[in-house]
This record gives C-alpha cells, sequence and structure tokens, in this order.
C-alpha cells in the first residue's frame, strides 16, 4: 500500500472531499505508475480518480464504528513518532 494514502474512516470531523480527492489521485498514480499521464491518457486518468473518489465516498458514508472518533492531530503525532523512529534507525 502506498504509504501517502491515508485513513480517512472514523475521524472527527469526517474526511473532505480534499482528502478524499488526494487518496484517489495517489491510488491512480500508483496503480498506473504514472505521476503526471500523457495526453492521450488524460482523460482516462482523471475519470478514474473522479470514480474511485466518488467510490471512497460512498463507502465513507456507509461504514459504522463502534470505536470513538479518531483525534486527526493524535494520528498525525503519531505518524511523526513513527517516521522519526524508522529514520533515525537508516
Amino acid at each position: 500500500m502506498c504509504r501517502n494514502i491515508r485513513t480517512l474512516h472514523n475521524f472527527e470531523p469526517p474526511a473532505t472531499e480534499e482528502e478524499i480527492h488526494d487518496a484517489a489521485l495517489q491510488y491512480v498514480r500508483k496503480i498506473s505508475g504514472s505521476t503526471n499521464p500523457s495526453r492521450a491518457n488524460a482523460e482516462a486518468f482523471d475519470r478514474a480518480v473522479d470514480e474511485i473518489a466518488a467510490a471512497t465516498t460512498k463507502l465513507l458514508g456507509s461504514l459504522v464504528s463502534s470505536a470513538p472518533p479518531k483525534d486527526r492531530e493524535v494520528e498525525a503525532a503519531k505518524r511523526r513518532a513513527r517516521g522519526a523512529q524508522r529514520f533515525a534507525a537508516a
């Protein structure tokens, strides 16, 4: 899984359209192997991003959780700590 795609479920406040779009874009980039598609592929690339973002929005709206919502700042701090530990070991 691409490290740049973050969990979007069960946060307060909920994931924004921008976060969902960014995750969809990163996914399409990863599976297509292209960060900037050629003009010939741009329409298919953009359509895929839009379709995945729509599916993600639908999925997030359908999921339920009995766990309390996560705090974005706490989760960001955890990511930073993991990154610091990972890169300190290198």
